[in-house]
């Protein structure tokens, strides 16, 4: 793909698909630029937010080799760095109350926007499963099916840890993304959570519907603690601006490197 497509497109083109994106779009861009020597381009976020476990605006991703169990390939983040944005969120297919599918749903609008905008290659889809005991392989690809993921695109690539053990500890010690297993009787013990607690059979999890934007150089641009809700920061319409303003900008960097060569 001509890296020069998406700036093509992206100036002609007016909204798509989600009201008001250009000038959610134009905000964005006013930040630090990658050409400028700047680790991020977006600037930090209007809210202070704590000091959260989580990855934050200006910190390095960390790094992580994990199987994409369709594929039966690994993917880590070295694939990424130097090549693509990257976008990663944590759910389980067994979700009944329509939070993991919300999340997936965010991801595959971003999707369908960048085949239509032209960026399918500067940008990685990258949902991980809590859940390896239930989600295989199989049922991860109905699941993306009944949900409309392009799998032909080749920018998404669920995420499985060999055990829910392994997989907990990567959340816990490296992505400091927050999980509980919780077991038979104890569920409606947690059915206040201010979390989001899913029942299925006899166990269950809460967790937080977190999102992260990492640029092309490893480095978070945004992190979506609340990523269903827009007034919290979140919502697909902010998350999508954000997306295209980092590939935006690192495209036009590219450019102006290949301009000097």
């Amino acid at each position: 793909m001509e890296r020069r497509t998406y700036l093509r497109s992206l100036g002609a083109a007016s909204t798509v698909g989600v009201a008001g994106l250009a000038g959610c779009l134009e905000e964005s861009l006013g930040a630090v630029g990658l050409g400028d020597g700047g680790e991020t381009v977006l600037g930090p976020p209007d809210e202070e937010r704590g000091e959260p476990s989580h990855p934050i605006h200006g910190d390095e991703f960390p790094p992580f080799s994990l199987p994409d169990p369709i594929t039966d390939e690994p993917v880590s983040r070295r694939d990424f760095v130097g090549e693509r944005t990257f976008l990663m969120t944590y759910l389980f297919t067994e979700c009944p109350d329509g939070a993991c599918p919300a999340l997936l749903q965010i991801f595959r609008q971003i999707q369908e926007d960048a085949a239509q905008r032209g960026y399918s290659d500067e940008l990685a889809l990258l949902p991980m499963t809590f859940d390896p005991e239930r989600d295989t392989a199989e049922r991860l690809a109905e699941y993306g099916d009944r949900q409309g993921v392009d799998y032909e695109a080749d920018n998404w690539h669920f995420l499985r840890p060999e055990s829910y053990e392994e997989g907990k500890a990567l959340l816990h010690d490296e992505f400091g993304m927050r999980i509980e297993r919780v077991e038979g009787d104890d569920l409606e013990e947690h059915g206040d959570h201010e979390d989001h607690d899913h029942g299925h059979d006899d166990y269950s999890f809460t967790h937080i519907n977190l999102v992260l934007l990492v640029n092309e150089a490893g480095i978070v641009e945004r992190a979506y603690p609340r990523a269903l809700v827009a007034e919290a920061g979140g919502g697909v319409r902010t998350i999508l601006a954000d997306t295209q303003a980092v590939v935006t900008a690192q495209n036009d960097h590219l450019d102006v490197d290949d301009e000097r060569q």
